[in-house]
């Protein structure tokens, strides 16, 4: 028999947003993996420290914080051996994600090289997207509204088209991506019509105006905004107003 392989999604940070399956399974598992940086750490981890056991085999997988045209290949490749040899000893892994592991989290890439080889579990989790509507007390879509979810390294055309046709936005993953698109916002006179939420959950959270935001942003932010189908039928309230933090 082989162990099974737990994707748990955490949440945006708050560790009062883990699901009660979450934390079930977090403290059942023999074996608890989680992504860290090269330098300091594990985000995901901090999200369950007072959770975890002694007696449970930690394993982190540090992947180096930097952009590349394609994730980090080999570090998928030697986490996904790592975790495979503890499945094939018949011991569980729980592997912990931020937010939801489908929702891009970097278990997609370990679930691709695991999933047709150990019996595997999805747990999701309550992405940052709606922990920052909720935050921001900013509904994301109402009826039959669409909603554009944008990650901020795409190209400006492409982005003009998807907020275009959109009702409302998120765009994630700002961090050193931000003045660009602040500047495109700007060009297309949505920034009156755009809130700002960084770090949801945690502590250090922000949520205000758009128009209020100054000097440089943390990857761990994100815009939501009324995109050009709401503009176009004149509905830019976004629901409820702000209320700033």
């Amino acid at each position: 028999m082989t162990g099974t392989l737990y994707g748990i999604g955490l949440g945006p940070g708050d560790p009062e947003l883990l699901t009660l399956k979450a934390l079930r399974i977090l403290r059942g598992v023999p074996v608890v993996a989680y992504p860290a940086p090269d330098t300091g750490p594990s985000f995901a981890r901090s999200i369950v420290d007072g959770h975890l056991a002694r007696s449970q085999v930690e394993l982190p997988i540090v992947v180096p914080m930097r952009v590349e045209t394609q994730p980090a290949q080999a570090v998928y490749d030697r986490a996904a051996e790592a975790i495979a040899g503890h499945l094939s000893a018949g011991r569980d892994v729980g592997l912990l994600c931020e937010g939801d592991p489908f929702f891009y989290g970097s278990f997609m890439y370990l679930f691709e090289r695991l999933a047709d080889r150990f019996p595997t579990e999805i747990v999701p989790g309550i992405a940052s997207v709606h922990a920052a509507s909720a935050a921001a007390r900013r509904p994301l879509a109402s009826r039959n509204a669409c909603v554009a979810i944008l990650p901020a390294p795409l190209e400006d055309e492409v982005l003009r088209v998807r907020i275009a046709a959109a009702d409302s936005f998120a765009i994630i993953k700002l961090g050193r991506h931000y003045p660009r698109i602040r500047a495109l916002l700007d060009e297309l006179d949505l920034t009156a019509h755009c809130t700002y939420c960084e770090r949801v959950g945690l502590a250090s959270e922000r949520v205000l105006p758009l128009a209020e935001v100054t000097g440089a942003v943390p990857y761990f932010s994100l815009i939501l905004g009324s995109g050009g189908a709401a503009r176009a039928s004149g509905d830019l309230a976004g629901g409820v107003p702000v209320v700033p933090r």
